[in-house]
């Protein structure tokens, strides 16, 4: 299978949206409210605040193209785009999503390898991020991938208050 990497501009927004919220929804929706789950993705998916953050200079979305077609995508960010650290020295991956009819098929690896090789290429010391702690596939897939738990923070979903495991990968001493 052929997976292309594709940075995301704000003309993209449309797709983004579409793809975030299912991707979203199939990973969380059956662990959660409608109302949390509809709250979210009303703020936090959408068109305006896509937008914002697609022109925000120190964040970048990649798709995730299988023939041609989003199956996944990745949001990453530098700097004052972080939304814990903020550390120059650091870089968060902030999302990291696939369609479930594409798990299992490298959609993930490539998105994560494309985070790695910025990490590499902008001589990050580290790259971070933050996983539900109960979404024990993500947790084992970051650890395969060199990442180990260094703390946690709450995670707003809705009304819900969740608890995410922050993970990094040392990229450099």
């Amino acid at each position: 299978m052929d997976i292309q990497l594709v940075r995301i501009g704000p003309a993209d927004v449309g797709a983004l949206q579409e793809l975030a919220g299912r991707t979203f929804i199939d990973a969380f929706g059956g662990a959660n409210t409608a109302e949390d789950m509809d709250s979210y993705l009303k703020t936090a998916l959408s068109e305006t605040k896509l937008r914002e953050e697609l022109t925000n200079p120190d964040s970048e979305f990649y798709f995730a193209l299988v023939d041609h077609v989003p199956a996944g995508y990745l949001k990453i960010n530098f700097a004052a785009a972080q939304t814990d650290l903020r550390d120059e020295a650091g870089i968060e991956i902030e999302r990291i999503y696939v369609l479930q009819q594409y798990h299992g098929q490298r959609v993930a690896p490539a998105l994560i390898g494309k985070a790695l090789e910025i990490a590499t290429e902008r001589k990050a010391a580290y790259i971070w991020l933050g996983v539900w702690e109960e979404n024990a596939r993500a947790i084992r897939f970051y650890e395969k991938n060199g990442f180990v738990p260094f703390g946690t923070h709450v995670f707003k979903l809705g009304s819900d208050e969740q608890t995410d495991v922050l993970m990094k990968k040392v990229m450099r001493e």
